[in-house]
């Protein structure tokens, strides 16, 4: 059945792109007729806006972002931000001090732009084992001696913060120390062995719908695609939230509809079901 949407977020890693990180042909084809049909589509992700894959950004029709979690809605045509929901220093100060008490690889995201210590960015083989992310990460993370240093130094608010860990165990031993001692920050992980930290109004679906309001877009007019937990609050808030199949079981439950896998052009077979006419 089709349905009246006019606005469609979605993740990136393991949504619209493949394993391999990549936007298949069919995808950004069907992506092209929704922009034709007047659709707004945008990136709805976890990453800084300048960890967008340049074929995102390339997409037609493709002006909004909501990144690092929903911290910022980026009009990318006017370099101007929407809307933003940053974690205070105090929080991030409280974060870090729980990560570095772990085997962590750490990150600090600020106005955009993700931040690392330069050592650990060579290293990050050790804490990711996914190579397409391993090389994202590499070429987009500005590199600094020590990134607690000048996050102590700046006294900022911050988009994100991101702990890798060795493994699920001890980055659930962490994430229940968090939970436990740290109040007033939403609390996520996209991946298998992560904790993703942002400020308690930073979600994709606060953010989606805000840009709605901006653009005159109701709730029922907005559909999201997610598959992993930071993308739960927009498969809940948004009108029409749909999961993939390669998504966690958590998703699957809370979304409207289940798709295909990301590597089975999932979102772009949803879209043709409910959005092209």
């Amino acid at each position: 059945m089709k349905r009246n949407i006019k606005m469609i977020g979605f993740d990136l890693d393991g949504t619209l792109l493949n394993s391999n990180k990549e936007i298949s042909d069919y995808t950004r084809d069907v992506m092209r007729e929704a922009v034709e049909q007047g659709v707004i589509i945008l990136p709805a992700t976890g990453r800084p806006l300048t960890g967008i894959p340049k074929p995102v950004m390339a997409l037609p029709g493709i002006r909004y972002a909501v990144t690092a979690n929903g911290a910022r809605v980026v009009d990318v045509q006017e370099d101007k931000v929407l809307h933003e929901a940053l974690l205070p220093y105090e929080k991030g100060k409280e974060l870090l001090e729980i990560f570095a008490k772990y085997d962590t690889y750490r990150e600090v995201y600020y106005e955009g732009f993700g931040y690392a210590t330069a050592d650990m960015v060579e290293r990050i083989e050790e804490y990711m084992p996914i190579k397409p992310m391993i090389e994202y990460m590499r070429t987009t993370r500005r590199r600094v001696p020590d990134v607690e240093a000048m996050f102590h130094e700046k006294k900022m608010a911050v988009d994100k913060l991101q702990a890798l860990f060795r493994d699920t165990e001890t980055r659930d031993l962490a994430m229940k120390e968090v939970k436990e001692k740290v109040q007033g920050a939403a609390v996520t992980s996209a991946l298998g062995n992560n904790i993703e930290a942002n400020g308690e109004d930073a979600q994709k679906g606060i953010a989606l719908l805000k840009l709605g309001e901006i653009l005159g877009i109701k709730k029922d007019e907005i559909m999201a695609f997610g598959d992993g937990s930071n993308d739960m609050d927009m498969i809940r808030r948004v009108g029409f939230g749909v999961a993939m199949e390669n998504g966690i079981d958590e998703i699957k439950e809370a979304a409207d509809y289940i798709t295909v896998t990301n590597d089975e052009h999932g979102v772009a077979k949803a879209i043709e079901k409910f959005v092209l006419r």
